[in-house]
């Protein structure tokens, strides 16, 4: 039976601040601690505003996740030995009670629960929160981030979609608010019934979603239609069907150059990358990112720049592998592409650092999630894969690669293998620290890259994916380990 969320109930604090400390231990999805009430439209504001701050919190989309997703493949070696800044990860020796594997799980559920008694919520209280539009609105936000909660969840602890077309198992299917520990046990859906979760989750954001937010900064931090169809471009690339990247893509991507949004926010490349990276980071290019000020800050050991910089600016957890990572490619010519500057060598100890995100030692970057360039190259890859418009789709990698090198761009391929070659090159070069190498490993099946002493894993290793969290192992009855 539906459990009712009035105004007088208790429930979970939404407002989930992104300053918070590091999670040191797993918070359940249903902790409860403050009576939140759903009594006008202001409240509901704030209550929404905390889904977003739970989604960017330090073990979230604050960093961690992007950070994991990046240093579990080739291009980074860690330099600090530190079990807390994701050492197991890199070096693919995790536990199912290992911080990441039990951290990361804990706060995708607890956003997901949160998003659960939103929408409830909201829709119990409609003639408080402005109306049955305006609900709709709101379980529409609630919807996009549950959405990217499960599809975040699903690359790192179940199988990739392409493995027998999703029937492995997935992950359990919490879509209702849980106030209390009565349906811990729940089996895990497979990893196809997930995708098609996040499917209808994200179709009910586009339908429903503003076309815009009114400001750049509410563009770039909150979902509107757009940042939905961008996801779905992701979601669908990960499943291997083309033709809906490039029906999804075609929405938010004019058929010719200059490459363009004519609907919704008007998304598009920026001239030069280096703007992307720099204050005031809502320009067009960046269709979702995670904001930080100096009042929200990504907490201690989070922030990108905190692994990537070393001292005085960051940590200096991870450099750049300069024997087999992506800056000693020849996809990479130094002397003519202006992401040289994301190369930074240290002069105290002769080792070369990301410097992408140089906002240090507070870390005031965003973080970015969704950019269009990303949305460019998914459409060029559906575009070569599915034997569609060759000539497009060089048209969009290109545009992509000479932006930053205007000399380097490709003429055309000998082969659909060549083209994937270069186009799969150029992502791991433009999205090197935004989280996205892991992703094209995994969906293409490929076998993670050794370093060092760290050796490959293929896709048939059990290290491929990650564990299990324990504390879910412990707490649902009906949960499995991935063996």
């Amino acid at each position: 039976m539906k459990k009712s969320i009035s105004s007088s109930l208790i429930a979970i604090i939404l407002l989930f601040s992104a300053c918070n400390e590091d999670l040191l231990n797993p918070i359940p999805r249903t902790t409860f601690s403050e009576a939140v009430v759903f009594d006008s439209p202001e409240k509901a504001d704030q209550l929404l505003n905390g889904l977003y701050a739970t989604l960017i919190a330090g073990q979230f989309y604050g960093s961690r996740y992007i950070i994991y997703n990046d240093i579990r493949a080739e291009d980074f070696i860690n330099r600090t030995t530190n079990g807390v800044t994701g050492l197991a990860t890199w070096q693919h020796t995790l536990v199912s009670t290992t911080n990441e594997v039990q951290n990361l799980w804990s706060v995708a559920y607890l956003l997901i629960n949160r998003a659960n008694i939103f929408m409830q919520g909201v829709a119990e209280n409609a003639d408080k929160v402005g109306g049955q539009e305006k609900v709709i609105q709101y379980q529409a936000q609630a919807r996009f981030l549950r959405g990217l909660a499960y599809f975040s969840l699903l690359q790192l602890y179940a199988r990739p979609y392409a493995d027998n077309n999703g029937s492995h198992p997935g992950l359990p299917l919490r879509v209702q608010p849980e106030l209390d520990n009565a349906n811990n046990a729940l089996a895990r859906s497979t990893v196809a019934e997930v995708y098609a979760q996040i499917l209808e989750d994200l179709n009910f954001a586009e339908q429903n979603l503003n076309a815009e937010n009114g400001s750049a900064l509410k563009n770039t931090t909150m979902a509107h239609r757009n940042t939905a169809i961008a996801l779905k471009t992701r979601v669908y690339l990960a499943m291997r069907q083309y033709g809906n990247v490039i029906s999804e893509a075609n929405k938010i991507v004019s058929q010719t150059a200059p490459f363009i949004a004519d609907s919704g926010v008007n998304h598009s490349l920026q001239e030069d990358i280096a703007d992307v990276f720099a204050p005031p980071y809502t320009g067009p290019e960046s269709i979702f990112s995670a904001p930080f000020t100096e009042m929200a800050l990504p907490g201690t050991q989070n922030g990108l720049g905190s692994y990537y910089n070393p001292g005085p600016r960051g940590n200096g957890d991870y450099s750049l592998n300069m024997d087999n990572g992506i800056f000693t490619l020849e996809v990479f010519e130094k002397e003519n592409d202006a992401r040289s500057e994301w190369m930074f060598e240290n002069q105290s100890n002769g080792l070369s650092y990301l410097n992408k995100f140089p906002r240090g030692p507070q870390h005031l970057d965003y973080a970015p999630i969704i950019r269009y360039a990303e949305v460019l190259l998914n459409l060029s890859e559906a575009l070569v894969q599915s034997g569609g418009d060759q000539s497009r789709a060089l048209e969009l990698l290109n545009a992509v690669r000479t932006r930053s090198n205007p000399e380097g761009a490709y003429s055309g391929f000998a082969s659909t293998e060549a083209f994937m070659e270069a186009l799969l090159l150029e992502r791991r070069l433009e999205f090197i620290g935004e989280g996205l190498r892991s992703f094209d490993l995994m969906r293409t099946l490929s076998t993670i890259p050794g370093k060092e002493n760290v050796q490959a894993i293929p896709p048939s290793s059990p290290n491929y994916i990650w564990p299990i969290s324990g504390v879910e192992l412990l707490t649902n009855s009906l949960m499995t380990p991935n063996n």
